[in-house]
């Protein structure tokens, strides 16, 4: 079992006292605010080719440079001068992924790898490359009915998934692999049926199929099982109900909200409960908690009450049954 004595966040210092910027996390954040560095020099102050310079660690600024950078960028100083962040492996897609959006995506991998530190979650089980959703739905011992809450399905066989923030509304779900796991980020905006597809729709991307479309709805309602079916019994929208024709184009289909993260829920329950409240995971993350809540379906809200002294001490074991 790990022990954790202190949930806080870090300052790496130098010599002189001298905040230590990481290039990297201060293109991480500009990018995440969806500004240039023109754009950021107009708001801090700092001169455009002086950013440039930080960025490609030419020069080192100081730390009342890097303050003015960090109350900008709305991020703690101490984000700036954190290690290295992730580098996550995307899917290979068609369409170009939105920059700021994929910088919201290294933000949820930096919080799990934090979880993965405190608590033992449940490993990637995904079945082998382009394997056919009825066999994928017999892998997993799904019965003949719709398939479960599909955030909560690919939780428990070790995929991570997070919501992206509102100011990333305009980019479709996607995938991306890091360290050998698994993860999706869905659309904020996306109706209860289109986010559900979503995630199936993502799970067959993780699966390398060409046509994750098409696989989806026939993961979410095997064609064998739909004679004489109400649509509305698979959590579906009619278009997609209606097979294989525009599968992608949705109406309402009797969902009266979103599948979210029981993993999640967990987590923050557990935390809450050992005195961890969301403003002590945001700061040990050096976020603010807006930007937190954004990547975890909105659960911060729900897990606000709470107070004492953070610190879960060891690790604990989520499992998920779904």
């Amino acid at each position: 079992m790990r022990t954790r004595t202190r949930l806080a966040p870090r300052h790496a210092k130098g010599d002189n006292d001298r905040i230590m910027l990481t290039p990297t996390r201060l293109t991480l954040a500009r990018t995440r605010r969806g500004l240039t560095a023109a754009e950021l020099a107009r708001k801090s102050g700092v001169q455009a080719r002086a950013i440039a310079e930080y960025e490609r660690g030419l020069r080192s600024p100081k730390p009342a440079t890097v303050e003015s950078l960090a109350g900008a960028l709305g991020f703690p100083a101490s984000f700036l001068a954190a290690p290295e962040p992730p580098r996550p492996q995307i899917v290979p897609r068609t369409e170009p992924l939105d920059a700021q959006a994929v910088a919201a995506a290294q933000l949820a991998i930096e919080f799990n790898g934090w979880l993965e530190r405190l608590f033992v979650l449940p490993q990637p089980d995904l079945p082998a490359p382009k394997t056919p959703p009825k066999s994928t739905r017999d892998s997993w011992r799904l019965a003949s009915g719709p398939a479960p809450n599909m955030v909560q399905l690919l939780e428990s066989h070790g995929v991570r998934v997070f919501s992206l923030p509102v100011d990333c509304a305009g980019q479709e779900a996607f995938s991306c692999w890091h360290n050998g796991t698994p993860f999706v980020f869905l659309t904020p905006t996306a109706t209860p049926e289109q986010a559900r597809f979503d995630a199936a729709v993502q799970l067959a991307v993780l699966l390398g199929h060409d046509e994750p479309r098409e696989f989806a709805a026939e993961f979410l309602m095997p064609q064998r099982l739909l004679a004489g079916t109400d649509h509305r019994h698979w959590h579906v929208g009619r278009d997609q109900f209606t097979k294989w024709a525009n599968v992608h184009s949705l109406v309402q289909g009797g969902m009266t909200r979103r599948e979210t993260s029981k993993l999640l829920t967990k987590v923050f329950k557990v935390l809450r409960e050992h005195g961890t409240t969301p403003l002590h995971v945001a700061k040990e993350l050096n976020l603010g908690l807006e930007e937190l809540n954004g990547l975890v379906f909105g659960l911060v809200l729900t897990a606000l009450p709470g107070g004492g002294e953070p610190g879960p001490r060891g690790r604990a074991r989520l499992t998920l049954v779904h």
